[in-house]
């Protein structure tokens, strides 16, 4: 006769085989996950993916670093999800119908419990404090940048200021006014730290460089907007752009950024500041002398857009 405390139940055997299987379920969602992280990390995950929709091809430090914590955050956000889907299946798998009789039921489950409530937690904490750390270094502003530009917007153009300090107090040593027959051309040198002080004449405007991943609204009155950009990284030239709505030819309302070497901006500056125009100043550098990336717009401000020639004075149809 076999002593009941040593009988093996059917039931019991069939738990154990399932919390087996389960065990080695997770185990391998486990590994599947860091293998995914292995490959994505392994990557240029940003080139492989187009970005995850973030603009590519950034031109300074600061591009760099917000390109990097939203590629950083896509990363985590396919882990967590990859995770969740995971346990979805699982879930789906594990707990399928298999007759009549009903699962076990609880109440709570501690663990469970503590897993998706401290878990997202942790996780936004993360993503907040790495986003802080970006942010204030984007924000950023130096005593003495080697370049001090005034940018100043107008209804529908923009007048670039080079100046010799940081302040109104600062006196325009150069500058570049653009017209409606001619795209103004902000040239800037690389490897040298540039401060961007903006005011408005009339409206709201917004100052963006697609490349620099960066806009800032640039505002009338007494508001000036500063922000500064540590270097320029590639030589080049950028379409320049009002990012706010600001009128009837806000379209249009373009400007180039051109990235030159820092002997060639120099040579542009004392160019400038001899009495040459923005054009010749261009020339004498070697650079072309009208913008490459945009174009003027059409005013279409003409006599016979106001008194057309078919139509005689006072005639009415």
């Amino acid at each position: 006769m076999v002593a009941r405390s040593s009988e093996v139940r059917p039931s019991a055997v069939r738990h154990s085989a399932r919390r087996g299987r389960g065990a080695g379920r997770l185990a391998g969602l486990g590994l599947g996950g860091a293998a995914l992280l292995v490959l994505l990390t392994g990557c240029d995950v940003g080139k492989t993916f187009g970005g995850f929709g973030w603009p590519q091809g950034g031109i300074s430090p600061e591009s760099h670093r917000m390109y990097d914590l939203w590629i950083a955050s896509c990363i985590a956000a396919l882990a967590v999800g990859v995770f969740v889907w995971g346990l979805i299946f699982w879930c789906v798998v594990r707990y399928r119908k298999r007759g009549n009789e009903l699962p076990v039921q609880t109440r709570y489950n501690l663990p469970m419990e503590f897993l998706y409530t401290i878990a997202p937690i942790l996780i936004v904490s993360v993503l907040f404090y790495y986003t802080a750390i970006v942010q204030t270094d984007v924000d950023k502003t130096t005593k003495n940048p080697d370049v001090t530009v005034e940018v100043v917007a107008f209804k529908w153009n923009w007048q670039f200021n080079y100046r010799d300090g940081q302040g109104r107090e600062a006196n325009t040593v150069a500058s570049v006014l653009g017209t409606s027959e001619v795209i103004p051309i902000l040239v800037l040198p690389t490897d040298r730290s540039i401060r961007f002080e903006e005011q408005s004449r009339d409206v709201i405007h917004s100052f963006w460089v697609p490349e620099l991943l960066f806009k800032r609204d640039v505002m009338p009155g007494s508001i000036r907007n500063v922000f500064e950009v540590s270097k320029l990284d590639q030589e080049g030239a950028y379409v320049g752009r009002c990012a706010e709505l600001c009128g009837s030819y806000h379209a249009f309302m373009n400007f180039e950024l051109r990235v030159v070497s820092p002997e060639k901006y120099d040579q542009f500056l004392a160019a400038k500041k001899s009495g040459k125009s923005t054009q010749e100043a261009l020339e004498s550098i070697g650079e072309k002398p009208y913008a490459e990336t945009t174009k003027p717009f059409d005013t279409r401000r003409n006599t016979a857009n106001f008194n057309p020639d078919s139509a005689s004075a006072g005639a009415s149809k």
